[in-house]
């Protein structure tokens, strides 16, 4: 066995085949199963350690003339590997010895000699201890020897197995080690011979000291190769590799080659040898970006021809097959590279290795110890993060390489693709197409007469119907019905994949025959030779013709090149039809306009119709429009490229920055000629598509005036023609906007935007112009938890008239839509409400985001403009939001924090109390759980568990950080960690001013200042309206009086003659002729109503005065004297004329004090107003908050609640009113049930002007509405001097047929603070004169039933007159009563909070009955009153009414010092005038002269 282990090495082929083929068969087990050395296995099995020892034939890299060559070569792996081992150990030696700076490698083949010399520290001379052999000896001629053995040493060496040298020592025949030790001055060589099966004893002689090197010579053994010589392109790859150490090694080292340097200085340069000769081929020069990266990294990168091509190293090793190190740094590339692409075009959908395919990268590594695939090490396998170091390639040399036409060479692969893509679905000439639902083909479409076809593409299935009704004219052999589904794909902008998924497009690709990059210069290869679009004649049917036309000219513009290829059928938007049968069609608003304006005074007969869509056409007027077909089509001509330029205009996002300078170049009135045959495609875009745009801008972004959209503004001129002070139910209200607004969107739109303009959590409104009655949303879901329209109520919130003035409703500019009047351009709110809201929208071309500010903040800044001083900077401001919003660094810029509060230091427990503005409660919830404990698929939790405390309005969210984690919290920021912070801007204000044009707002401030003189501007518009209307008004009492006195003394005859005589003796006499504005002679409008409330709304004052339901006819003047002539009888008396009189004198006092009020005042009165109601929402809301915290605290234990109205004594009257223990009133509270509970029997019921409350006065509202309707009848002489006023309240019992909710009555009472009522009693009972403090006397404690059931009934006449007393008698009363009543009053306001103790006592109203009874014979409704105030006292003093007595105090919030009673006047004879309550049931005679009087009454404080 032993002499057989001896036997001569042979190579594994050789040792493979056997000596005959049976020889196998008679092998001895020992023959079979052998034991090899390691060098006899790697001679048997080289493959496993050098690689293959067959030749293999590449396409690689090689040197050749002082250049790069990239030609086939054939080698033997084997071979090169071993001369690479010799030249990386060389390498290596820099990194042991950095002042190594000479490397020699010399090929000699005709001796087949291979050397490499290297300078630095050589080899040790010295024996290892461990092994008695020289260390030369053991690292060059013993196997699995080497110092890179230990891992936990970073090494940046190419050696790691302890094979290298020693396997070119086997595979040679023989090897030579030369090395000087200048530290131990001695030099060694040693040969070795017979594949290192031979070794020389080592010759050692001594050195000069500061000599150091290493030379290593070999011959290799090249019959083991299958080779005799050293073929060329052996040595070609050899000299390759020694250029690949120059270029790693750089200028540090002088590498020489044969004696010759190679003159390269840095790895740019050797990465610029490879790509000089690749651009031999090339027809542009090839890009290079370098860049060094620490000492570690160098790269290089160019662009490659669509293959990835990659030259690296690691630690001067060549991986020829790259590695993880080559992927480092190319992902880094490729993913940049992408986004750059598919951000350019999103359609491109570029991955990451269609990128990579387009680079060629260089890469020079240093790698801790480096590990490879296998010994030859052509792949680098060591991990990223084991690298020893990072390499971020930065952000220049990424730029550069996106610059440098890669990002355009992948654009065009793209498009190719998608292009590739697209032509699956294109469509042939076959003269049938099937399976495409909906189409209607014509007969001859695809056949020898398909030119003369054409392709009906209507919007919607509606337009179908009335297109198939046309056919029936014009046949179906030449035209072809196809219905859109809404608008077409905006193709220029969409993703290929989009665009093969669209079935829209694929179904008009295969009905037209249409073929992908296909260039058409006629139609005869198509299935039709025309293409015509019929679409509604609205902005929206605009915008589908132009998105039809961009999908032609994205992929065939040629064909837009064919004349009348592409053709619109347009239809009336306005038809108008005579009694006579006549017909006429219009097709734009100015053709309309112009028509109606000459027809003048000959509109009788006419009946105008709007055409909104197609679907308002019947089937026989399509058969009219197709009848008449060449009127009714208009052919798309392309004039120059200008028309092309124009589509991409319209459609392309590069034009973006065009298309705003496009929409702001607009000018209102723009319209295309509907009467031309040929359009030109630039026209369409300029004057036709442009009024999309616009609408579409003006629907996303509101107007600086009033902060509001247009959808916004419909529902607030909704609200305010409909008075809704009453709720109504979301889902009706919608209806009512949709018919009176002409609102032509979708239902659902309209209720998101009247939900939006209602809510009032945190981060929404800050002053909601709606009420929320029902679930609006919260800020849990940020609104979105709202409930449906059909279960949730609103209306208008109480503060919404002092923002938007009912005196301005008059001066704004209406428009006019369908033949009725809508809302105006913007309404004219007292302070600018877009920065009160904020706003936030999306249009064509632009976007706008505006944040909420402090109301008070905005009045304080109006206040300064008023004084002429400069504004204060605002920021912005959030109602409800108990974070911190303050300046960032950016210009600009706000970071907005919420707030959080350490609870338990020891646990690490923090309480969240607010978060950011807009961070939703739902939403910040769920980040919670992805960085909680126990969550699946939770990455980098922060905490161990999170309790919520809070509620629908308040956040209240307990935290447990994890203890590992706090310190890094702590430094990153709490705050940030958390997510408790956002940002908000102010560069993107973009606003329509008050021309209507798009606008940029730098500060908020800037839009103050340029609200302030258009509100002002219109202050003196308001102020000069109301001044022509006193002036009117005066003119009208100035006649009447004259016209009284006229009849009376029997100088006007009026009756029994002719009104033509009389009117013509009116005007000899000099009145003045006073013409109503009646309708014009205007075509009747199909569909528009006639509703009372809206001619209320627009009427003027002074209009509505005469209340006449006639209207002026054309030619005759019966109208311009009906303010007289309409008079009832009954007021042609003495009496009325003094009243007359009276009245004219306090008109004129009030046109005095508003002549000389300046406009500013207004203002401020009107700021005043604001502040008051902001006051009292403010209120309002601490009550609710403070309910809402004391509610919490019962439910925790806290604290224990009860009711406190519980423990008071019954308050009742003659009606039972059940307490209600949780009722909370305001004084905001009180007004709306005044106004709904206000009878509306009497055509002129329309609210006077209103006094100031004082804080606490909760049934003012009601008390003035009376006092306002009793004034307006003027009880008794109206003189100041001689008039007493009246405070008093709504009747709690309305008119017959009148109902009001018990429960809201009961409400009302309860918030008295001091309540005084009636005699509820038939009798006794008074209404209006000088002693109306006698109707009142305090409430009773307690009242049974059946006087509850008599309430409100009228006496009998008899039963009347009986009790009625004398008038000095009922004067002589009057004190004492008006005492009893308010000592009562105060002994029950000191009492009321006590139990009843058995419900006795004596009844102050049997007192009140005794002491006097009532003047009149008709009786009033029960009533409610406070005791006045100090304001009305004094008022009172000064019209002479009955007065408290001196010693009495008055039970007020503040006690008026007590004041001598005047002397009262000595009355006029009383006039007797019906009670509201009965004016709703009887005729109402007097109807015009009250009309006037009250419509009148201009108050200075109405202005507010």
């Amino acid at each position: 066995m032993e002499g057989k282990s001896n036997r001569p090495l042979q190579s594994s082929n050789n040792v493979n085949i056997g000596p005959t083929a049976t020889a196998g068969a008679g092998k001895t087990i020992e023959e079979m199963y052998q034991k090899k050395s390691q060098l006899e296995h790697i001679l048997l099995r080289p493959d496993t350690y050098v690689g293959s020892i067959e030749k293999h034939t590449q396409t690689l890299w090689v040197y050749e003339n002082d250049e790069m060559v990239n030609r086939p070569v054939t080698y033997v792996p084997g071979l090169y590997k071993i001369f690479d081992e010799i030249l990386v150990n060389a390498a290596d030696n820099k990194q042991r010895d950095p002042s190594m700076d000479a490397l020699k490698v010399l090929i000699d083949v005709e001796q087949n000699l291979i050397s490499v010399y290297n300078n630095g520290d050589g080899v040790p001379v010295e024996i290892h201890q461990e092994e008695k052999v020289y260390v030369p000896e053991l690292i060059f001629g013993h196997l699995l020897t080497s110092s890179n053995y230990d891992d936990n040493v970073k090494k940046t060496t190419g050696g790691r197995n302890g094979y290298g040298a020693k396997l070119t020592n086997i595979f040679s025949t023989e090897f030579v080690i030369e090395t000087a030790d200048g530290k131990r001055q001695k030099k060694y060589k040693q040969v070795f011979s017979n594949n290192m099966g031979k070794k020389s004893e080592p010759t050692i002689t001594k050195c000069k000291e500061g000599e150091n090197w290493t030379k290593v010579s070999f011959k290799p053994d090249l019959e083991k190769f299958k080779m005799s010589y050293l073929e060329e392109d052996v040595v070609a790859l050899m000299k390759k590799r020694v250029v690949d150490l120059a270029g790693c090694l750089g200028k540090t080292v002088k590498v020489e080659l044969n004696g010759r340097l190679i003159r390269l200085k840095s790895f740019r340069d050797y990465a610029d040898l490879y790509l000089k000769s690749a651009e031999k081929s090339r027809p542009v020069p090839l890009p290079r970006m370098h860049a060094k990266i620490g000492e570690r990294w160098e790269i290089c990168v160019s662009l490659s021809d669509g293959q990835f091509q990659q030259v690296s190293f690691v630690n001067s090793i060549s991986t020829i097959k790259g590695g993880t190190h080559v992927d480092y740094i190319t992902n880094q590339i490729t993913n940049y590279v992408m986004n750059k692409v598919n951000k350019k075009k999103k359609d491109a959908n570029v991955k990451a290795h269609n990128v990579k395919n387009h680079l060629w990268v260089f890469v020079n590594s240093l790698i801790d110890n480096p590990a490879f695939d296998s010994q030859t090490k052509e792949t680098l396998t060591t991990r990223q993060n084991s690298f020893g170091s990072k390499c971020d390639v930065p952000e220049s040399l990424l730029k550069e390489v996106s610059n440098s036409g890669i990002v355009d060479t992948l654009l065009s692969w793209a498009d190719f693709k998608q292009s590739k893509d697209l032509k699956k679905t294109d469509g042939t000439k076959t003269q049938r197409v099937r399976g495409i639902l909906k189409l209607e083909d014509a007969n001859d479409a695809g056949g020898r007469n398909s030119e003369k076809c054409t392709l009906i593409l209507t919007e919607g299935d509606s337009a179908k119907a009335l297109a198939m009704a046309g056919l029936s004219v014009v046949g179906r052999d030449h035209y072809g019905v196809f219905p859109l589904r809404g608008k077409l794909l905006n193709v220029r902008e969409a993703s290929s994949k989009q665009i093969m998924e669209n079935e829209e497009i694929q179904n008009i690709k295969k009905i037209l025959g249409l073929q992908q990059n296909k260039e058409y210069n006629n139609i005869k290869s198509l299935r039709y030779g025309h293409l015509m679009i019929m679409a509604d004649q609205d902005h929206d049917g605009s915008h589908i013709k132009g998105l039809l036309i961009n999908f032609i000219h994205s992929f065939w513009p040629s064909l837009l090149k064919v004349p009348s290829f592409m053709v619109e059928f347009t239809t009336p938007i306005i038809r108008a039809f005579h009694s006579s049968g006549a017909k006429l069609s219009f097709y734009s608003m100015p053709e309309f306009e112009s028509w109606k304006e000459n027809l003048g005074n000959n509109a009788t007969g006419w009946k105008i119709k709007y055409y909104k869509g197609l679907g308002t056409s019947t089937p026989q007027e399509g058969r009219e429009y197709f009848r008449d077909l060449e009127k009714h089509r208009k052919d798309f001509v392309w004039e120059d490229d200008q028309d092309g330029t124009a589509i991409e205009l319209a459609f392309s996002k590069k034009k973006a920055e065009d298309r705003k300078t496009w929409i702001r170049n607009f000018e209102p009135g723009t319209h295309r000629d509907h009467v031309a045959k040929y359009i030109n495609y630039r026209d369409f875009v300029n004057k036709e598509l442009i009024l999309f745009s616009r609408a579409d801008l003006q629907r996303s972004i509101p107007s600086m005036v009033d902060g509001l959209k247009p959808g916004q503004r419909k529902i607030l001129f909704c609200s305010f023609k409909k008075k809704l002070f009453k709720e109504i139910k979301v889902g009706q209200f919608i209806g009512y906007v949709s018919e009176h607004s002409a609102y032509h969107h979708g239902e659902q739109s309209l209720s998101t935007t009247i939900i939006g303009m209602a809510q009032d959590f945190v981060g929404s409104n800050n002053i909601n112009l709606l009420k929320p009655n029902g679930q609006f949303g919260t800020r849990n879901l940020g609104g979105k938890d709202h409930a449906s329209a059909r279960y949730i109520y609103t209306e208008l919130s109480p503060i919404t008239r002092c923002l938007f003035s009912e005196d301005d409703d008059k001066l704004l500019d209406y428009l006019n839509e369908d033949g009725k009047s809508i809302e105006p351009n913007w309404y004219m709110p007292v302070i600018p409400m877009v920065l009160v809201n904020g706003s936030e929208g999306i249009g064509t071309g632009w976007s706008s985001f505006i944040p909420n500010y402090n109301p008070r903040d905005i009045i304080a800044n109006v206040r300064r403009l008023l004084k002429g001083e400069e504004v204060v900077p605002m920021d912005p401001w959030y109602k409800g939001f108990k974070g911190v919003i303050e300046r960032s660094a950016k210009e600009g810029g706000y970071n907005v924090n919420g707030t959080i509060e350490e609870v338990d230091e020891q646990t690490f427990t923090f309480r969240i109390t607010e978060l950011p503005i807009r961070r939703w409660t739902q939403d910040y919830k769920q980040f919670l759980e992805s960085v909680t404990d126990g969550t699946p698929n939770a990455k980098d939790t922060l905490i161990e568990d999170f309790r919520q405390n809070g509620d629908d309005a308040t956040v209240d969210i307990e935290i447990r950080l994890k203890h590992d984690k706090v310190t890094a919290i702590m430094q990153d920021g709490l705050l940030k960690k958390l997510k408790l912070t956002s940002t908000i801007s102010t560069s993107n204000m973009h606003l329509f001013d008050a021309e209507g044009k798009i606008k940029k707002y730098e500060t908020p401030e800037q839009i103050l200042e340029e609200f302030f003189p258009l509100r002002l501007e219109y202050y003196e518009r308001r102020k000069k309206y109301k001044l022509g209307n006193l002036e009117r008004l005066l003119l009208v009492l100035d006649n009447k009086v004259r016209f009284i006195l006229g009849v009376v003394s029997g100088e006007i005859v009026v009756s029994n003659r002719k009104k033509a005589d009389l009117l013509m003796e009116l005007k000899q006499k000099g009145f003045t002729p006073m013409p109503k504005k009646g309708k014009s002679a205007e075509p009747q409008i199909a569909g528009a109503n006639d509703d009372n409330s809206e001619e209320q709304e627009n009427d003027s004052s002074g209009e509505q005065e005469n209340g006449s339901k006639s209207s002026k006819t054309e030619g005759a003047s019966a109208g311009d004297y009906d303010y007289l002539l309409s008079m009832s009888i009954g007021t042609l008396t003495i009496e009325s004329v003094q009243k007359l009189l009276n009245e004219k004198d306090e008109n004129t006092r009030e046109y005095e004090i508003l002549k000389a009020t300046p406009p500013t005042d207004m203002w401020l009165t009107d700021l005043d107003e604001l502040e008051k109601k902001l006051d009292d929402l403010n209120r309002k809301e601490a009550e609710e908050e403070q309910k809402r915290s004391s509610q919490g605290n019962k439910r925790n234990g806290r604290a224990i609640g009860t009711k406190a109205p519980a423990k008071r004594g019954p308050r009742k009257n003659n009606k039972v009113v059940e307490p209600e223990a949780e009722s909370m009133s305001t004084s905001m509270d009180v007004e709306k049930p005044a106004e709904i509970a206000k009878p509306k029997g009497r055509g002129a019921a329309k609210k006077g002007p209103t006094k100031t409350k004082k804080k606490g006065d909760e049934d003012d509202e009601e008390v003035l509405s009376l006092q306002e309707r009793l004034a307006a009848y003027n009880l008794g002489p109206s003189s100041s001097n001689n008039s007493t006023v009246m405070e008093t309240e709504e009747p709690q019992v309305p008119a017959t047929g009148k109902k009001e909710n018990g429960k809201r009555a009961a409400a009302k009472k309860k918030s008295s603070a001091i309540t005084v009522l009636d005699s509820s009693d038939s009798e006794n009972e008074n209404v209006g004169g000088d002693d109306e403090d006698d109707d009142f006397e305090l409430q009773q404690q307690t009242a049974p039933e059946p006087e509850k059931k008599r309430r409100g009934r009228k006496p009998t006449a008899q039963n009347a007159a009986a009790k009625k007393p004398s008038a000095a008698a009922t004067r002589k009363r009057g004190v004492a009563v008006n005492k009893q009543t308010q000592i009562m009053g105060q002994k029950f306001i000191t009492e009321m909070l006590k139990p009843a103790a058995d419900g006795s006592g004596i009844s102050p109203e049997k007192k009140v009955r005794k002491m006097r009874a009532s003047p009149f014979n008709k009786k009033s409704g029960s009533m409610l009153a406070r005791v006045s105030n100090k304001d009305e006292t004094e008022s009172e003093e000064q019209s002479g009414s009955a007065s408290t007595s001196p010693g009495v105090d008055e039970v007020v919030e503040v006690a008026p010092a007590p004041k001598t009673r005047p002397q009262r006047v000595i009355r006029r004879p009383q006039t007797y005038v019906l009670s509201e309550t009965e004016s709703d049931n009887e005729p109402d005679d007097d109807d015009d002269d009250v009309e006037a009087i009250e419509d009148s009454d201009f108050d200075g404080d109405d202005s507010s």
